[in-house]
């Protein structure tokens, strides 16, 4: 049936990275009248197409083509019951390649045990020239062959067809050719290897995808609606107008965007903003869904619907960033490009030129050719780098850097810019005391006994920092009596039969009891990015505390280490405000800042340095940081006290929290690319040789395959020194 006009969804399995989009663009576009009519959301599997007059069964059929499958989702995001996802859809890839590798290994123990030997059964030229493979263990290989290529086999007859060769041909060419000359276990274990690949990449994006629906629970489904009458019902998020008035209690997470309209309270905006203090709100200020709310009660105005909520556009960044990447760094699939038919060209040159021309003996020059097809097997080359990366990986993992790939650990060597988020990154992430102010008087000890006494009561992360600064001065007070809170204010309370108070630069500004004075040091620890808690009696201010998000104390030493690495470019990407931004930009050595961003903002700043240096690094710990860790080109997450949606969309954890890794790991990154390119110059050059000796019919299989494991034990040995 046609499409009507409003945009289609499709959920497509098999979609998992920019490969796939480029191809479904490539495939797909021309039949909607071009890829601009098509969007993609690859954490969650999902094409989105925009176009008219098309049926959802011919974009079906076009997509199986291409090796993956699609089904039409409802407009409401779900799929027909009756196109469900099964069990095989869900893990098939999975049990595929467990079983390859499970008869892969049990055919070559099985093989073993005939010969008497492993050297037996590998043979002196090679596994099945010297010894003949059993027809039971080859049933055995056949079946984990067939396993290990089952998902890639569509993939590679599409490039066929449309004669645009890939990685998916290159190793079906691979492991057919092994087969043709008797190399049955190279030729399982190519296979085996190529579906775990594939298999972790599916696993990993499904992380990703689960991490995003964990996001979706952070606002509330249900709204407590005030209606015109005010009486309070409780509706659907969903079904929520905009310019609607709803309710809020204290504690709660608020389920929209809105304007407050009625009330007093502070606001935990860390999730979305990455502030690290709660912010007053009152009527006039906004307020975004996923935040939770403090002590106060709230009257807010809808003024965005559920689904184009702050944090809903977050969802959303996060799966079109991952969209962007462009496969550059994917350069065995532009070499495969070339490879693959220039090998199969010259093979069948070899094999046809001296056979129909020269009138050269038939068999002779069949070999000839096998022996190209087996030197041409890229299995040195291709070994050269996952175990360059291996070693690379486990050696970062003993640094306590957890890398989710090879491709992001060989980009960190490319870095040329870096974008830190402040709170939490550059900072700690939570508040502490930087400085103590006793006026009228009192001392300092004076001053903490009143104010640990009135906090004691509270578990706000002003009180706790507090409480902690006064806990390391050794001060152990009495908790205040009659304690009562005043929401977005302060705190009253009695002690040693006096009353106290305590609370922010306004509170002490509507008690009147402020001197010019004290007025201008609050405004100048303001101007700093630091938060003031005044303390007070009724007749007096007794002093007041200086609050700021700590600085950590490598962070400084970390920025000056980036820059002597070549990173040409470090800037801070905050949502917090600018004096605070300032403040720590000039502890820290960071001279570019953007202050006041929301997510989509870090975007902006992100595309702009990707644009300008191409290779740009974000380093961040919030949910409010995913969005532009998924766009840079390496994200890095602060593991330890990071959230869980920042883990999934970073590329990189730093799993001690510890910034002085990220330049080990630039350096670490860029030993291992050396190692790499010399493999692969040691690989095509001993391969350029045998192809040079094959042409003039001075080769041999048997030499071929020395040289072939030769070179694989020799790039081999040389990635493992990235272990020390």
């Amino acid at each position: 049936m046609p499409n009507s006009g409003k945009p289609m969804t499709f959920k497509i399995t098999g979609l998992d990275c920019a490969e796939e989009v480029a191809i479904l663009k490539r495939e797909v576009g021309p039949l909607v009248g071009g890829a601009e009519r098509l969007a993609f959301d690859v954490l969650n599997a999902r094409m989105i197409v925009s176009s008219e007059g098309i049926a959802a069964s011919s974009i079906i059929e076009t997509v199986k083509k291409t090796g993956m499958s699609a089904m039409l989702e409802e407009p409401n995001g779900m799929a027909e019951p009756a196109q469900a996802t099964s069990w095989w859809q869900a893990n098939g890839r999975l049990a595929l390649t467990i079983a390859s590798g499970v008869f892969t290994a049990a055919a070559f123990m099985i093989h073993a045990w005939i010969a008497g030997s492993w050297a037996g059964a590998i043979g002196s030229e090679g596994m099945g020239l010297s010894e003949a493979v059993p027809l039971l263990v080859r049933g055995l290989y056949a079946i984990a062959i067939v396993a290990g290529v089952y998902f890639v086999l569509p993939k590679a007859l599409f490039a066929v067809r449309r004669l645009r060769p890939d990685m998916n041909l290159l190793m079906v060419i691979a492991v057919c050719g092994a087969v043709l000359i008797g190399e049955w276990f190279e030729s399982a274990t190519v296979s085996f290897l190529f579906a775990l690949s594939l298999t972790l990449e599916s696993w990993s994006v499904g992380r990703a995808r689960r991490a995003i629906e964990k996001l979706l629970d952070l606002a509330p489904s249900i709204v407590r609606l005030v209606t015109p009458d005010g009486s309070i019902v409780e509706v659907p998020a969903a079904g929520v107008a905009i310019g609607s008035r709803f309710q809020l209690r204290p504690g709660e997470r608020i389920p929209l965007d809105g304007d407050v309209i009625a009330g007093l309270s502070d606001v935990n905006q860390a999730p979305i903003t990455g502030e690290s203090v709660a912010v007053t709100k009152e009527p006039g200020s906004v307020v975004y869904a996923g935040t939770v709310n403090g002590a106060g009660s709230l009257e807010i105005l809808s003024t965005k619907a559920a689904s184009d909520t702050t944090l809903a556009n977050i969802i959303r960044l996060v799966g079109e960033a991952q969209t962007k990447r462009a496969p550059s760094e994917q350069w065995v699939d532009r070499f495969a490009y070339y490879y693959t038919p220039a090998v199969m060209l010259l093979s069948l040159f070899v094999l046809v030129i001296p056979t129909v021309f020269l009138r050269q003996p038939f068999e002779v020059w069949l070999y000839q050719a096998l022996v190209l097809l087996v030197i041409a097997c890229p299995c040195a080359l291709v070994v050269s780098t996952p175990v360059s990366v291996v070693a690379a990986l486990a050696a970062a993992a003993r640094q306590g850097v957890l890398v989710k790939g090879g491709l992001h650990l060989e980009t960190a060597a490319a870095l040329k810019a870096i974008a830190l988020d402040k709170t939490g990154t550059l900072t700690k992430g939570r508040p502490a005391v930087v400085g103590l102010v006793a006026l009228n008087g009192h001392t300092e000890t004076e001053l903490l006994e009143r104010a640990m006494a009135l906090e004691s009561h509270s578990d706000h992360p002003l009180a706790q920092a507090i409480l902690e600064y006064g806990k390391a001065k050794g001060v152990q007070p009495l908790a205040a009596e009659q304690f009562s809170i005043i929401p977005g204010k302060g705190a009253t309370g009695t002690w040693n039969g006096k009353l106290y108070w305590l609370g922010s630069h306004r509170f002490l500004e509507e008690r009147k009891q402020e001197t010019p004075e004290v007025h201008d040091q609050l405004e100048e620890l303001s101007r700093t990015g630091k938060t003031v808690v005044v303390i007070g009696n009724e007749s007096h201010v007794c002093g007041y505390f200086a609050l700021a998000d700590a600085v950590r104390p490598e962070s400084k030493a970390v920025i000056d280490r980036l820059r002597s690495t070549g990173v040409e470019h470090v800037v801070m990407l905050t949502g917090d405000n600018r004096g605070t931004a300032e403040a720590v930009g000039a502890a820290t050595g960071i001279f570019e800042i953007e202050a006041e961003l929301l997510p989509a903002g870090k975007v902006v700043a992100i595309e702009r340095l990707v644009e300008r240096y191409k290779f740009v690094a974000m380093i961040g710990d919030g949910i409010n940081d995913a969005p532009a860790l998924s766009r840079s080109s390496l994200g890095i997450a602060m593991a330890a006290a990071g959230s869980d949606t920042a883990m999934e969309a970073a590329d990189i954890a730093l799993m001690s929290d510890d910034l002085a890794k990220v330049p080990w790991l630039i350096e670490h990154s860029r030993r291992m690319v050396g190692i790499i390119r010399a493999n692969i110059f040691l690989s095509l050059s001993v391969k350029a040789l045998f192809v040079l000796l094959t042409v003039l019919g001075h080769s041999s299989l048997w030499a071929a395959i020395a040289a072939d494991m030769g070179m694989s034990l020799l790039v081999i040995f040389n990635a493992l020194r990235l272990l020390r």
